[in-house]
């Protein structure tokens, strides 16, 4: 697919999810069955950081990991989430960096970012503030956050050496990259990898972990590393395969293990502070 095509895609399939829950609707997974995301989507957020959103930023959650929980944001951080939604995250941010600090969410999608905004202020959270964009523009200064975070939105691109580099640009020196995404690991068929893959994340276009460990440091972050949060089990996604007239039992030796969330950190270099250090 084209570029365009697939951002078309991710809109159109966004603003769709973003339209049920402000209906009223139960959230569904980004393929537009009911279901089918729970391996996925489920159980990603304690009670305790949920009871007091509200519960259309719940409902409208498409990510694949819990990146607030393990960026360990301090007060008086600034944060960025990419590809923020109905801003889960963005509101669970702003409560821990506190009202020192300030959590921005980033969506190219007017329904989302509609949703967002009246989850914001149902949640009278003040050091909120959502942005319309694409990540792989962001309409931020450089050296301008502290964090930079994500919900499995960075594998929807489709130019993510450029997501990349604009994520290095806007953090400060010695910011952070804390991001929860889909990657692959080992050789898959390309067929079935894409087939897999758009059960999990809508667009085949997750990337093997070592490419996206290559990519952080082409871009210039430093210290990557890729922690898995879920592995994907054939099993997980046997009727949608069925659906697609994979046999799900006959691939499993070539996919089982293979397809994971993870959470993925890396940091921008700190600012050269003295002569020593400059060489």
């Amino acid at each position: 697919m084209e570029t365009t095509d697939i951002k078309d895609v991710v809109r159109e399939k966004y603003a769709r999810a973003a339209q049920s829950v402000a209906a009223g609707a139960k959230g569904s997974c980004c393929s537009g069955r009911s279901g089918c995301a729970d391996p996925i989507t489920s159980n990603l957020y304690g009670s305790g950081e949920v009871d007091q959103l509200p519960e259309a930023a719940v409902l409208a959650s498409l990510g694949c990991g819990n990146p607030t929980a393990l960026a360990e944001l301090k007060p008086g951080e600034t944060v960025l989430d990419l590809g923020s939604g109905g801003g889960i995250d963005v509101l669970l941010s702003a409560k821990r960096v506190g009202p020192t600090g300030k959590a921005y969410g980033l969506d190219m999608t007017d329904e989302m970012l509609a949703l967002a905004r009246e989850n914001q202020r149902k949640s009278g959270l003040a050091n909120v503030e959502f942005l319309k964009g694409e990540i792989e523009r962001i309409p931020l200064p450089d050296d301008s956050v502290d964090v930079i975070i994500s919900n499995c939105v960075i594998n929807l691109s489709a130019d993510k050496d450029r997501v990349l580099r604009e994520a290095f640009r806007v953090l400060k020196p010695g910011g952070r990259f804390a991001v929860s995404d889909v990657v692959t690991r080992g050789a898959v068929p390309a067929e079935i990898r894409k087939s897999v893959l758009l059960w999990v994340g809508c667009v085949a276009g997750a990337l093997d972990e070592a490419e996206y460990r290559a990519k952080l440091e082409a871009a210039g972050f430093e210290a990557a590393e890729i922690e898995p949060t879920r592995i994907y089990r054939v099993e997980d996604a046997r009727a949608f395969l069925a659906e697609q007239g994979i046999d799900a039992g006959a691939i499993a030796p070539q996919v089982d293990g293979k397809f994971l969330s993870a959470f993925i950190r890396a940091t921008k270099p700190a600012a050269c502070c003295d002569r020593a250090c400059c060489g």
